[in-house]
Formats: C-alpha cells, sequence, structure tokens
C-alpha cells in the first residue's frame, strides 16, 4: 500500500527541483509552526534556546520561495488555459481550500475559547478575507490567490510585461511598512509580496530551461551563496530574537530592505540546492511532500494541535525536544496521509470543489487504501 500516492507524484511530467523545493519550504514552515504551537503550555522553552534560534535563524524566505515558485508558472498556465480557467483553477486549489479549512479551524478556535481565552469571535470568519493575518496561517493562501488574479488580470487585459509588473512590485514593496502601519489587512500581504510573484514571471525562462542545469548544480553558484546565505540570517536573526511587538517579523517589517535580500539570498540557495537533488534524484520524499505543500498547509496546525493535547494531555509527555521532533513530523505526515485518504472516501471535496477525477482514478487502480491493484495509469500534465 503507498498511503502518499508516491507512484502518481512520479510518474507525472513535473519539474522534480520545483516539488523539491517546496517540500523543504513547507518542512521549515512546518517547524515554526510546531514551535508555536508549544507555547504557553507550561513548558520549558527558555532551557532550550538553540531550537527557538533554529527556527527564526530560517525564517525570512520561506514564504517568499512559495510567490517566486507561483510567479513562475503563471504565464506558462495562461498561455495554456487562459484568463478565465486560471482564475477558476486558483479559486478550486487556494481559494476554496482557504475557506473551507479557514472556517474548520476559526470554529474550533471559538469552540476552545472558552478553555484558552484565544479571542477568537465569529467576526474572524470575515478576517480570513479582510484580515487575514488576525487568522493565523491562511493570510498566504488570501495573499497567493489575490496577488495571481492580479497579476494575471494586468497581464492578459494590460498586456504589461514581466519587467513592468516587477517594477510595480517594486514600489508597493516600498510602501508594504507604511500599509502594515495603516493596518490595511490584505492590502499588506499583497504589497508585501507582489515583488516576488513577479519576480518568479521574469526569471521563469531561465529557471525553467532544462538545458542550464549544468549551471544551477555548479559548486562556484553554491558556495558564495552559501556564505552569504550564513552571513545575513547571522546577521538578522539576533535582531529577530529582540523582544518587540514584531517578534520574528521584525527585520521583515523595520527594514524591509534587508529582508528582500534575505529572502532572495535564502530563495536562490534553496532553488540551487532543489536542482542539486534533482540531479541526484535522491531523498525522493521531500518531492512527496512539495507535492502535497498545499493540503500540508490547510491542515498542519489542526493536526499539531491534536497531537500536541494528545501527548501532553493523555500521555503527560513535556520533554521539548521529544515534543518538537514528533509534533513537527506528524504535522507534515499526517496531512499527506489525510488528504489521500479523503480522495479514497470521497471527502476530496475538503480540498476542492472540482473532483479530482485522474488522482482518485490512480488511486483505484494503484491499490491505495485497499483498493484491487491493476494497470497503471499515466500521467501526462507538466504542472506543478
Amino acid at each position: 500500500m503507498d498511503p502518499f500516492n508516491t507512484r502518481f507524484i512520479q510518474n507525472q511530467k513535473r519539474w522534480p527541483w520545483i516539488d523539491y523545493d517546496k517540500g523543504i519550504s513547507i518542512i521549515l514552515v512546518a517547524y515554526g509552526h510546531c514551535y508555536e504551537t508549544l507555547k504557553d503550555h507550561g513548558l520549558a522553552l527558555d532551557q532550550y534556546p538553540f531550537l527557538n534560534y533554529i527556527g527564526v535563524f530560517l525564517y525570512g524566505f520561506r514564504m517568499p520561495l512559495f510567490f517566486i515558485i507561483s510567479g513562475l508558472l503563471i504565464v506558462k498556465s495562461l498561455n495554456k488555459k487562459g484568463l478565465k480557467a486560471y482564475i477558476g483553477d486558483r479559486g478550486n486549489n487556494i481559494l476554496y481550500p482557504l475557506l473551507v479549512w479557514g472556517v474548520i479551524q476559526i470554529s474550533l478556535q471559538i469552540v476552545m475559547n472558552r478553555f484558552t481565552h484565544n479571542g477568537y469571535t465569529p467576526v474572524d470568519y470575515l478576517n480570513l478575507i479582510i484580515n487575514p493575518r488576525r487568522t493565523g496561517i491562511f493570510w498566504y493562501l488570501n495573499a497567493l490567490y489575490c496577488i495571481g488574479v492580479l497579476y494575471a488580470f494586468l497581464h492578459v487585459k494590460l498586456k504589461l510585461p514581466s519587467m513592468v509588473q516587477f517594477c510595480i512590485g517594486v514600489v508597493l514593496y516600498a510602501l508594504f511598512p507604511l500599509m502594515y502601519q495603516l493596518k490595511a489587512g490584505l492590502f499588506t500581504d499583497i504589497f508585501e509580496y507582489y515583488v516576488f510573484f513577479a519576480l518568479g514571471d521574469l526569471l521563469s525562462k531561465l529557471m525553467l530551461d532544462d538545458r542550464k542545469m549544468q549551471l544551477y548544480t555548479s559548486w562556484k553558484f553554491f558556495v558564495p551563496l552559501f556564505i552569504a546565505f550564513i552571513a545575513i540570517q547571522y546577521y538578522c536573526t539576533p535582531i529577530n530574537l529582540q523582544p518587540s511587538d514584531f517578534g520574528i517579523r521584525n527585520v521583515e517589517i523595520n527594514s524591509h530592505y534587508i529582508f528582500f535580500l534575505q529572502a532572495i539570498i535564502g530563495c536562490a540557495l534553496s532553488i540551487n540546492c532543489s536542482f542539486f537533488l534533482q540531479k541526484l534524484r535522491i531523498l525522493n520524499f521531500l518531492r512527496i511532500v512539495g507535492y502535497h505543500s498545499l493540503y500540508i498547509y490547510c491542515v498542519q496546525i489542526i493536526v499539531m494541535t491534536v497531537v500536541r493535547t494528545v501527548m501532553m494531555g493523555v500521555f503527560h509527555i513535556t520533554n521539548l525536544p521529544l515534543l518538537l521532533l514528533v509534533i513537527w513530523s506528524a504535522g507534515v505526515v499526517l496531512p499527506i496521509f489525510f488528504y489521500n485518504f479523503c480522495l479514497r472516501y470521497n471527502f476530496w471535496w475538503l480540498f476542492s470543489f472540482r473532483k479530482p477525477e485522474k488522482q482518485i482514478a490512480w488511486i483505484k487502480q494503484a491499490n491505495l487504501f485497499g483498493f484491487t491493484k491493476s494497470k497503471i495509469l499515466s500521467t501526462d500534465d507538466k504542472t506543478a
């Protein structure tokens, strides 16, 4: 049995390095979310300062990377599908799971408010759209959907080339701290991340050219990137660790040009590592994780909260490194299992309003979750 639908993913014509990169990023995101779920539960976090340092050190490029990758693929998608179909796909793949899992998570938090005093109210259902940072992790899906739709509209209707779009992104990014001060809700994230999405499109012809694999897997490229990454992370981490109202976003908000440099260096190194992994064809589990990154993101906090509650409330485990390792792993692995389980038992509507016919057919053919195994299907869509 293949509970992660590995063969389906590996038989698709995709850019493996993109799945590798998304896998690396979502695992790092999961570490940060895991550490946050362990706060305010009576654990001796101050006895393990290195665990917090790791999470903050690896902050700064994780989320920009997802926007760059999405931007890499937009023109190919528009050329293949057209604007209307592209927006429909964004609604199916991003907006719909945002609303479904956002509503589920907020509902659970409202129910638990009587015990945890987390401050969530029914108004937060509206905040999923207008002020997504208030709802926690769902700001990312909100921004990704809005930026993609806006970028596509400007590309198709106004014929704006990628360089002009990038310049628009630079202007928006320069105004991002002002939007933060004005508490502009969803517009704050659009202003911050539009430039990364545009950068992805600007670099798409270079990054998606398989003939340049030798360049992207050069040690002459990797070594200076790695040194620059260590240097800028070493500089930014103590600033983000300082007590402030901005938390680990201190550099991001108050020194946003340094954050931009930090993000670009981190993304470049992560992409470089992903090309190495593609060339060597190793650590294939990262591809599987990357393919499922959106579904992991949607379910992650709920899964981590349940696992933490069971470990601490039922088994009375308080060892922080052990909790961190188990909850972090569960937050990555269990959502993949859960997603494919939902496809098997016709709960696919929890993740999309369109039924993923091809993937469900493959699950039936591949004996996933008890189906009879038969002829393996072929897939021919080069997507990511």
